[in-house]
Protein backbone atom coordinates (compact mmCIF):
# COMPACT_ATOMS: atom_id res chain seq x y z
CA UNK A 1 0.00 0.00 0.00
CA UNK A 2 1.30 3.48 -1.17
CA UNK A 3 2.19 6.29 1.32
CA UNK A 4 -0.62 8.98 2.22
CA UNK A 5 -0.37 12.32 -0.41
CA UNK A 6 2.09 14.29 1.30
CA UNK A 7 -0.20 17.33 -0.12
CA UNK A 8 -3.42 15.41 1.80
CA UNK A 9 -0.88 15.23 5.10
CA UNK A 10 -0.06 18.78 4.99
CA UNK A 11 -3.68 19.74 4.91
CA UNK A 12 -5.45 17.13 6.76
CA UNK A 13 -5.42 19.68 10.13
CA UNK A 14 -7.92 21.57 8.31
CA UNK A 15 -10.47 19.17 8.40
CA UNK A 16 -12.34 19.94 11.27
CA UNK A 17 -12.00 17.03 14.05
CA UNK A 18 -14.46 13.91 14.06
CA UNK A 19 -16.12 15.00 11.17
CA UNK A 20 -17.14 12.65 8.40
CA UNK A 21 -14.79 12.08 5.25
CA UNK A 22 -15.31 11.26 2.20
CA UNK A 23 -12.80 9.33 0.13
CA UNK A 24 -13.62 10.04 -3.10
CA UNK A 25 -12.30 7.11 -5.91
CA UNK A 26 -10.62 5.83 -3.17
CA UNK A 27 -8.24 3.49 -4.84
CA UNK A 28 -6.67 0.84 -2.36
CA UNK A 29 -7.78 3.59 0.19
CA UNK A 30 -4.53 4.54 1.86
CA UNK A 31 -6.73 8.61 3.07
CA UNK A 32 -9.51 6.45 3.75
CA UNK A 33 -7.41 4.17 6.10
CA UNK A 34 -5.47 7.58 7.53
CA UNK A 35 -8.16 9.74 7.94
CA UNK A 36 -10.17 6.98 10.08
CA UNK A 37 -7.23 5.88 11.82
CA UNK A 38 -7.13 9.92 12.88
CA UNK A 39 -10.88 9.52 14.25
CA UNK A 40 -12.93 10.58 11.50
CA UNK A 41 -15.73 8.41 10.34
CA UNK A 42 -14.95 8.17 6.70
CA UNK A 43 -17.06 7.23 3.28
CA UNK A 44 -15.09 5.17 0.91
CA UNK A 45 -16.53 5.20 -2.57
CA UNK A 46 -14.65 3.37 -5.64
CA UNK A 47 -15.81 1.43 -8.49
CA UNK A 48 -13.38 -1.30 -7.61
CA UNK A 49 -13.33 -1.72 -3.72
CA UNK A 50 -11.75 -5.49 -3.47
CA UNK A 51 -8.89 -3.45 -1.86
CA UNK A 52 -11.07 -2.18 1.21
CA UNK A 53 -12.00 -5.78 1.90
CA UNK A 54 -9.79 -5.58 5.44
CA UNK A 55 -11.89 -2.52 6.48
CA UNK A 56 -15.43 -3.89 5.89
CA UNK A 57 -16.15 -4.33 9.55
CA UNK A 58 -14.08 -1.82 10.93
CA UNK A 59 -16.12 0.44 13.02
CA UNK A 60 -16.67 4.00 11.52
CA UNK A 61 -16.05 3.05 7.79
CA UNK A 62 -18.97 2.76 5.16
CA UNK A 63 -17.81 1.46 1.66
CA UNK A 64 -19.81 2.27 -1.46
CA UNK A 65 -19.05 0.11 -4.57
CA UNK A 66 -20.14 1.93 -7.50
CA UNK A 67 -19.01 3.39 -11.25
CA UNK A 68 -19.09 7.12 -10.49
CA UNK A 69 -18.60 7.86 -14.36
CA UNK A 70 -21.44 6.00 -15.60
CA UNK A 71 -24.32 8.14 -15.54
CA UNK A 72 -26.20 6.95 -12.12
CA UNK A 73 -27.26 10.34 -10.13
CA UNK A 74 -24.46 10.53 -7.14
CA UNK A 75 -25.15 8.09 -4.18
CA UNK A 76 -24.40 10.70 -1.22
CA UNK A 77 -25.95 13.78 -2.58
CA UNK A 78 -28.31 13.70 0.85
CA UNK A 79 -24.59 13.49 2.85
CA UNK A 80 -22.65 16.72 4.06
CA UNK A 81 -19.08 15.92 5.00
CA UNK A 82 -16.44 17.82 6.94
CA UNK A 83 -13.71 16.49 4.62
CA UNK A 84 -13.77 15.70 0.98
CA UNK A 85 -10.53 13.78 -0.28
CA UNK A 86 -9.67 13.43 -4.03
CA UNK A 87 -6.14 12.57 -5.51
CA UNK A 88 -5.04 11.09 -8.64
CA UNK A 89 -8.74 11.03 -10.03
CA UNK A 90 -10.48 13.49 -12.56
CA UNK A 91 -14.16 13.55 -13.42
CA UNK A 92 -15.46 16.79 -14.65
CA UNK A 93 -19.09 16.11 -14.45
CA UNK A 94 -18.35 15.65 -10.43
CA UNK A 95 -16.29 18.90 -9.85
CA UNK A 96 -18.88 21.37 -9.63
CA UNK A 97 -20.92 18.51 -7.09
CA UNK A 98 -17.89 18.26 -4.52
CA UNK A 99 -18.66 22.31 -2.78
CA UNK A 100 -22.46 20.77 -1.95
CA UNK A 101 -21.31 18.10 -0.48
CA UNK A 102 -18.88 19.93 2.48
CA UNK A 103 -20.82 21.09 5.56
CA UNK A 104 -20.51 24.34 6.89
CA UNK A 105 -16.01 24.48 7.56
CA UNK A 106 -15.67 21.30 6.11
CA UNK A 107 -12.20 20.91 3.57
CA UNK A 108 -11.98 19.77 -0.29
CA UNK A 109 -8.03 18.52 -0.37
CA UNK A 110 -7.72 18.11 -4.07
CA UNK A 111 -4.67 16.42 -6.04
CA UNK A 112 -4.60 15.26 -9.44
CA UNK A 113 -2.63 15.32 -13.02
CA UNK A 114 -2.75 18.19 -14.66
CA UNK A 115 -1.40 19.25 -18.52
CA UNK A 116 2.00 18.90 -18.99
CA UNK A 117 1.81 15.12 -17.59
CA UNK A 118 2.30 13.24 -20.56
CA UNK A 119 5.68 13.38 -20.90
CA UNK A 120 6.07 11.37 -17.92
CA UNK A 121 3.51 8.76 -18.53
CA UNK A 122 -0.18 7.91 -17.54
CA UNK A 123 -2.80 9.15 -17.46
CA UNK A 124 -1.61 11.66 -20.96
CA UNK A 125 -5.40 11.70 -22.29
CA UNK A 126 -6.23 15.05 -21.89
CA UNK A 127 -9.35 14.09 -20.56
CA UNK A 128 -7.97 12.81 -17.53
CA UNK A 129 -5.73 15.93 -17.03
CA UNK A 130 -6.75 19.20 -15.55
CA UNK A 131 -6.02 22.67 -17.86
CA UNK A 132 -3.85 25.57 -16.27
CA UNK A 133 -5.96 27.25 -12.91
CA UNK A 134 -8.84 24.65 -13.88
CA UNK A 135 -9.61 23.68 -9.90
CA UNK A 136 -9.26 27.14 -9.11
CA UNK A 137 -11.19 28.24 -11.70
CA UNK A 138 -13.98 25.51 -10.62
CA UNK A 139 -14.13 26.76 -6.87
CA UNK A 140 -12.81 30.09 -6.24
CA UNK A 141 -15.30 31.90 -4.78
CA UNK A 142 -17.43 29.21 -3.63
CA UNK A 143 -15.03 27.99 -1.41
CA UNK A 144 -11.74 29.96 0.21
CA UNK A 145 -8.82 28.98 -1.30
CA UNK A 146 -6.30 28.10 1.51
CA UNK A 147 -3.69 26.56 -0.56
CA UNK A 148 -2.94 26.03 -4.58
CA UNK A 149 -0.25 24.92 -6.79
CA UNK A 150 1.05 23.30 -10.05
CA UNK A 151 3.78 21.93 -10.01
CA UNK A 152 6.06 19.18 -10.83
CA UNK A 153 6.88 16.64 -8.19
CA UNK A 154 9.41 13.24 -8.04
CA UNK A 155 7.99 11.28 -5.42
CA UNK A 156 6.32 9.12 -5.02
CA UNK A 157 7.02 9.30 -8.83
CA UNK A 158 7.58 12.40 -11.40
CA UNK A 159 4.21 13.73 -12.52
CA UNK A 160 2.82 17.55 -13.08
CA UNK A 161 -0.09 18.10 -10.93
CA UNK A 162 -2.13 20.16 -9.73
CA UNK A 163 -3.87 20.50 -6.31
CA UNK A 164 -6.07 22.81 -4.05
CA UNK A 165 -6.65 22.64 -0.24
CA UNK A 166 -10.35 25.10 -0.04
CA UNK A 167 -13.17 25.70 2.83
CA UNK A 168 -16.36 25.88 2.67
CA UNK A 169 -16.44 29.34 4.90
CA UNK A 170 -20.36 29.25 4.36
Amino acid sequence: MSEPSSWVLKHAGYIPEDSDVLDLACGAGRHARLFLMSGHYVTAIDKDTNALNDLENFPGVEIIQTDLEDGSPFPLLKKKFGGIIVTNYLYRPLLPLLPELLAAGGVLIYETFMIGNEKFGRPKNPDFLLRPQELLDQYHPSLRVQSYEETTITEPNPAVVQRICAVNAH
